[in-house]
């Protein structure tokens, strides 16, 4: 078979990838205008289990253009832009309606990091200002408009300003790194310690522009850390405060994290041949960024092309190294999200330049889908284009139904609409990749139960009841997989916390009272080094073709 082949093909999975692989020449996919102005610009984006999402950007850009609720205003004497404002900083998002509300953000949330707890709150930590050791709160619920935020002043024993948080099997949020930070600590915290140092951050700092910050922070299945900074890895016991594994520099040298702003991924862990956790494969992808001094050239006017690369490394391999490719073009701040099917989609970013105020150039406008499980050289495909820049400031997050919600982009000091190379964009987007097109709607199957919000125990068996056009023909156990996806918390490129998993399947039978009826039993994750306790997303995918799909609480 030809490598180029047309873009009506159906996406290729992971878990069911054929030997003829293809990279298509046209686009995939399409997109759709949500929203003209939510107010404020989107620079991290929470979906919760209630099926809204939590957007905000900062307290210090001046007034939005979305008003707080009942006439309220924020008095904040250690703001520096203004001090009575009563504009909002944070909205709530209900895809379903297409509608937002204003949320209350008393401090700078900045350049902060979060993570959803296992009870489904969201726990947002630090920030810029007086907002930099806050702890901030926000539990979903029904009524429209009874959530908002919580704040916890000195929640954090140190000032964390772009740090990273993951959450732990043992329900903890661990915070690594920020500003001028070389430590870690945990929220809550159970002990009498608040501080641990971890000399990782010093050995990776590049003095003035850094690139350490934002370091990308995966939990292992062993229930180590991965922790990536500037252009190489560790492999961290965060309980011993030992670092267990030196992986070698990516290849290149070159850095990927902030502000050089590549991003990262677990790749989606198979569970379908280790169904207790045994022996899972665990790779780790890397994506983009900017070759080294790029930030203090985009400061003297000087915009270098991004890295145009990919590394990836099996990071419990028993040698690991770092296997190289090339994309279909330079990205510097893209976003990598999980798609249901197993595939990654790299969305927003530009070509050129760095992230930090004005030091973006070249938009990338295209999408680009990875395909793990392709044949190296056979993974990438383009797709179809937006019309808005997302550069600095950007984000974009998986919903239930498919779709990927993209929004964000302010490349400056302030907010600035006009007379800038860049305006800022308070809109939202909604990407569709292909397999939401009406010519699959003949497979695509439709999740009858469990309800959404449903709890399963670690290694417990449940059944899914799903549905499928009987014009689909006959279902085999082979054309069905079952994959799981923890939601991330997502700014400056990194979806902190994103997790997908490709449950094993014990069994698929017909339902015979119901034509196109299914059950299909699957085993859910065996412990929480796997996969931490709280709520996911599970996807039915038929013939590469996944469901919208319901909320599970795992514990």
């Amino acid at each position: 078979m030809s490598l180029h082949q047309p873009c009506t093909l159906p996406l290729l999975l992971l878990f069911l990838a054929s030997a003829a692989a293809v990279v298509a020449d046209c686009g995939g996919g399409s997109w759709q205008l949500l929203q003209r102005s939510i107010g404020i610009s989107a620079m991290h984006m929470q979906l919760l289990s209630n099926d809204r999402v939590v957007i905000f950007d900062r307290t210090d850009f001046g007034r939005s253009n979305i008003s707080l609720a009942n006439g309220n205003c924020r008095e904040d004497p250690n703001e520096r832009v203004v001090t009575r404002d009563c504009s909002a900083h944070s909205v709530e998002y209900d895809p379903a309606a297409n509608t937002f509300r204003p949320l209350t953000v008393q401090t700078d949330v900045w350049c902060s990091s979060g993570s959803a707890m296992p009870d489904g709150s969201l726990v947002q930590t630090g920030g810029f200002n007086d907002g930099d050791r806050r702890v901030r709160s926000f539990s979903p619920c029904k009524n429209a408009s009874g959530c908002d935020w919580v704040e916890h002043e000195n929640g954090l024993a140190a000032r964390r300003w772009y740090s990273t948080n993951q959450l732990l099997p043992d329900g903890r949020q661990i915070i690594v790194g920020g500003r001028r930070q070389f430590n870690y600590e945990f929220y809550p915290k159970n002990d009498a310690a608040q501080l641990y140092s971890l000399p990782f951050l010093i050995q990776t700092s590049d003095g003035k522009s850094e690139n350490n910050l934002y370091p990308f922070v995966l939990l292992n299945v062993d229930g180590n850390l991965f922790i990536f900074a500037n252009n190489r890895a560790i492999l961290y016991n965060y309980s011993s405060r030992a670092v267990v594994r030196n992986y070698p520099e990516i290849p290149g040298g070159d850095p990927r994290s902030y502000p050089s702003t590549g991003s990262a991924a677990l790749l989606p862990l198979d569970l379908t041949l280790h169904p207790g956790g045994d022996d899972v494969a665990a790779e780790v992808l890397v994506c983009g960024g900017a070759p080294r001094g790029s930030f203090e050239k985009a400061g003297v006017g000087e915009f270098v092309k991004g890295l145009g690369n990919c590394g990836r490394i099996g990071i419990n391999d028993p040698n690991p190294v770092w296997a190289m490719e090339s994309m279909p073009r330079e990205r510097v701040m893209g976003d990598m999200v999980m798609l249901p099917d197993g595939n990654v989609l790299i969305v927003n970013g530009a070509g050129s330049g760095t992230a930090g105020w004005e030091n973006g150039r070249d938009p990338v406008l295209n999408p680009v889908l990875y395909r793990p499980g392709n044949p190296a050289g056979s993974r990438f495909e383009v797709q179809n284009p937006t019309d808005v820049p997302r550069m600095y400031h950007s984000a974009a997050i998986l919903l239930r139904d498919g779709r990927v919600l993209v929004g964000g982009s302010n490349p400056h000091v302030y907010y600035n609409f006009t007379g800038v190379m860049f305006p800022t964009d308070l809109s939202l987007e909604a990407f569709s990749p292909a397999y939401l097109d009406g010519r699959f709607d003949g497979v695509r199957p439709a999740i009858v139960s469990p309800a959404g919000g449903v709890g399963v125990g670690y290694g417990e068996k449940f059944v899914i009841r799903f549905t499928v056009s009987a014009g689909a023909g006959e279902v085999k156990g082979d054309d069905v997989a079952v994959t799981m996806l923890a939601p991330p918390f997502t700014t400056h490129s990194f979806g902190m916390n994103q997790r997908l998993l490709v449950l094993g399947s014990e069994g698929l039978r017909s339902v015979a009272a119901a034509a196109g009826s299914y059950e299909v039993t699957v085993r859910a994750p065996g412990s929480g080094n796997l996969a931490p306790a709280g709520y996911y997303m599970v996807f039915v995918v038929h013939r590469e073709i996944p469901s919208t799909g319901v909320w599970v609480k795992l514990h």
